[in-house]
């Protein structure tokens, strides 16, 4: 593609379903001239249960569906992805930068005071090598003890669209009331779905606990990488356009399809097979 084509391909996103729209949302507020591809991989949902190949094997053919749209950067918006997969994408497919989101155990443990810091997450995130690695520097070179729990069932209702039904917060209390019970104040959602739980979150923890995510440290970093590659769209009156692909269920990922001007932006939701 020409320079000109360039500034104009999309941002490509990626994530076991609809979760990584928590980091869309970030990186479309950060830079609104920008157009975007996002695939949400909803019918192997979700990827924290799977193995380390299967969830390298699906991150590739996402990643190839992206390149195939011409996006000129890809962002793993999932956790579980980026844990397992970005350094094999990344040698892979040297012709694009890759973004990738961890859990942000780390400003969590520099900040906290009590020590001790709760991250919820799937399971194959926190049984990951670079994640390891990241605990393990702060256990041994800060003192921080992390208390880890499997959200295991979370990413399910939220596909199903039961955010707040009841399962949902018995679930919640469940994984969360340990944590507190252990002194805990910082709570890291090491999920991109989370954040969509925030609410009844913030209902079963103290308000002392401050609760963190990745999304906007993963949107400023794409902006930095655009703007080193020569790839940001800098143009004022450029209207964005937005497709958003499932292979899932599409009146769920529509329920997640926001925008807030319509002058400036034009969204699609469509069908895996109709892209």
């Amino acid at each position: 593609m020409k320079n000109a084509e360039l500034l104009t391909a999309p941002i490509g996103l990626f994530d076991s379903g609809v979760g990584g729209t928590t980091i869309w949302k970030e990186i479309n507020a950060l830079m609104p001239n920008e157009n975007t591809l996002f695939l949400a991989d909803n019918k192997n949902a979700p990827y924290g249960e799977k193995t380390k190949e299967e969830i390298i094997a699906l991150c590739d053919a996402n990643t190839q569906f992206l390149l195939n749209h011409n996006a000129k950067i890809i962002v793993v918006a999932c956790n579980t992805g980026t844990t397992n997969a970005i350094a094999y994408l990344r040698d892979k497919y040297k012709q694009v930068p890759f973004i990738g989101i961890e859990p942000a155990i780390k400003p969590a443990g520099l900040q906290s005071i009590t020590k001790k810091i709760g991250v919820l997450a799937t399971r194959r995130t926190l049984t990951s090598d670079l994640f390891a690695k990241t605990s393990e520097h702060l256990k041994q070179e800060e003192k921080i003890e992390i208390i880890e729990q499997v959200g295991e069932g979370l990413v399910d209702l939220i596909e199903a669209g039961q955010m707040e039904s009841a399962k949902m917060t018995a679930l919640l209390q469940k994984y969360l009331q340990p944590m507190v019970a252990e002194g805990i104040d910082y709570l890291v959602l090491g999920c991109t779905h989370y954040p969509y739980l925030l609410p009844q979150i913030q209902r079963l923890i103290p308000t002392s606990i401050k609760v963190i995510d990745s999304g906007y440290a993963v949107a400023r970093q794409t902006r930095n990488i655009l703007a080193q590659y020569h790839l940001l769209n800098e143009k004022q009156d450029h209207v964005a356009t937005h497709k958003w692909v499932t292979n899932g269920n599409l009146e769920i990922l529509k329920q997640f399809a926001e925008y807030k001007d319509e002058k400036k932006h034009s969204i699609e939701v469509l069908n895996f097979d109709r892209v």
